[in-house]
């Protein structure tokens, strides 16, 4: 089960608004070259995204389904991977003072990709977990007018998110 953390120098009310806005989750979710929202209201339990993945030559179409929200804490989404199966993805929001605490939690769920999960898989999701949240954040703080200073600690397990560097 992979599970990654980092703080958000935004209010978590300004990234719930990022993910709630399906036309965003292109550019916080990494993987996805296109993303359209589907079937219903993003994030209504229910709601689609239909996505593409990008490997090389092929193309592959996938869907995340809100399976689960509370309206500023908590967005879980299915990720449906085609053959491979699906996966239960936990987005998390708690306060921090005025800063928001980003927890996501991301495990296997459905069909054989499960059966594939293993030490290697798990070090490929933190890596894909890292990338995202540095996305989320650079969002969410360029959105909200963030008080990013040079130098600021990005706090244990986090990475810095530079315009211009290509994304994982």
């Amino acid at each position: 089960m992979a599970v990654r953390h980092r703080l958000i120098e935004a209010t978590p009310q300004a990234v719930w608004d990022v993910l709630a806005d399906g036309d965003l989750y292109v550019e916080w979710v990494v993987g996805p070259s296109d993303s359209t929202p589907d079937a219903g209201h993003w994030p209504e339990v229910g709601a689609t995204i239909a996505y593409e993945v990008r490997l090389g030559p092929l193309r592959l179409s996938n869907e995340s389904v809100v399976r689960h929200k509370v309206d500023g804490r908590l967005l879980e989404i299915e990720a449906k991977a085609g053959r491979l199966g699906t996966a239960r993805i936990s987005v998390e929001l708690r306060p921090w003072g005025e800063q928001c605490l980003v927890i996501v939690d991301e495990h296997p769920l459905r069909g054989p990709g499960g059966l594939l999960h293993n030490t290697a898989v798990e070090a490929l999701i933190q890596v894909r977990h890292r990338a995202m949240l540095a996305r989320l954040a650079h969002l969410c703080e360029s959105r909200a007018g963030g008080s990013r200073r040079p130098g600021h600690s990005e706090g244990a397990g986090s990475v810095s998110y530079r315009p211009g560097a290509g994304h994982a």
